[in-house]
């Protein structure tokens, strides 16, 4: 057995490698038949993907981006997809997202679980480095166009697209960010400022017109929560494809793969979280909620921003039953928790990650 199938089987077994074995290399590009969208960290439930969509290399894969992220495996996930990349570089791409990020990951979890599991960051700035080289979208067929966020109003063709250099963290704005942070909105006409404070909101009109000027049947993107796995917009002119299940392990959705044959013929197929590991330490983190006329709302569930430059957080997950893995291994945590801009109690949280109320 090759050291690249030892690794991969490890690494199925969710079983970090040694820092000295994450210093893999760059993958190319190619275009599968199996699109995924947003997975963020959540190993087992990747693995339930691969059981319905089928197994690499049996199986084309395109994944559309954060692969790291909130969930409580993000290392595990993302060196597992790039071990495959390496060993079977024509069954597996993957593009960027969002999260794939250096200041994105210091925010949502990646750069503190890899400094938990790793005792230093050389992993986390590994990973990172190979973000760079991620591509920013995906033709296939010359008929689909593939990205994980959306569209820019830099941006009216595909020549256009492959003229940026993507050898770069994030920006801030641009054509770039665009790509990777912009929404569909149903009740925007034309563009509109996005909430999350990068990219944009756009509307039917703006997918129509690039639809048509680039020749392509429709757009396939990912970064946006969809209960139901996926979501057609615009009369099918793109969908939203999602494929973390119970999101943050608490919202309750579904998850779907979108499936093309040889002719482009397209399927969902819709899929469940696996079971839940519980052999960490889980905390019940119901008074970090409360109620509200619409409902629940809990810590965090907000729509997710970029942060403002230099700013680093504590993550806290969004889940009733949380494994606190973002915290450093020295690190003491007292956390103003606020709700709708109302301070609530303070939680104190020690270097194992058990957290309390603080009187």
């Amino acid at each position: 057995m090759s050291d690249l199938d030892r690794q991969i089987e490890q690494l199925k077994k969710c079983e970090p490698l040694k820092e000295s074995e994450c210093l893999l290399a760059k993958p190319p590009n190619l275009i599968p038949l199996r699109i995924c969208g947003d997975i963020h960290g959540q190993f087992y439930d990747m693995k339930e993907l691969f059981k319905v969509g089928g197994d690499c290399p049996k199986t084309n894969y395109l994944f559309l981006g954060d692969f790291v992220d909130r969930g409580f495996y993000s290392v595990e996930t993302f060196l597992l997809l790039l071990a495959l990349k390496v060993r079977y570089p024509d069954r597996i791409t993957l593009i960027r997202g969002n999260h794939e990020s250096r200041q994105i990951t210091q925010v949502y979890g990646f750069y503190d679980e890899c400094l938990r599991k790793y005792g230093s960051v050389n992993v986390w700035r590994y990973c990172t480095d190979i973000f760079d080289y991620l591509s920013l979208s995906a033709l296939i067929e010359n008929k689909i166009f593939s990205v994980h966020g959306g569209l820019s109003p830099a941006i009216s063709t595909l020549d256009q697209i492959r003229t940026i250099d993507r050898k770069q963290e994030v920006p801030h704005d641009g054509a770039m960010c665009d790509l990777l942070w912009s929404d569909p909105e149903d009740i925007v006409d034309g563009w509109g400022l996005s909430p999350r404070g990068a990219g944009f909101l756009f509307g039917g009109s703006v997918v129509t017109t690039f639809n048509h000027a680039n020749n392509i049947d429709y757009i396939c993107r990912a970064h946006q929560l969809v209960m139901e796995g996926y979501k057609w917009m615009f009369n099918h002119q793109i969908v939203t494809v999602w494929s973390a299940p119970n999101y943050c392990y608490r919202c309750g959705n579904v998850a779907a793969i979108l499936e093309l044959d040889e002719n482009l013929n397209k399927q969902f197929r819709v899929f469940d979280a696996a079971p839940q590991d519980r052999d960490a330490l889980l905390v019940d983190l119901d008074d970090l909620c409360v109620w509200q006329p619409m409902g629940k709302r809990c810590f965090m569930m907000n729509q997710e921003r970029r942060q403002p430059k230099n700013q680093h957080q504590i993550t806290f997950y969004e889940t009733n039953l949380v494994k606190f893995y973002n915290l450093s291994s020295n690190t003491l945590a007292l956390i103003n928790k606020k709700i709708y801009g109302r301070t609530k109690e303070m939680i104190l949280c020690n270097t194992e990650g058990i957290c309390t109320l603080a009187a």
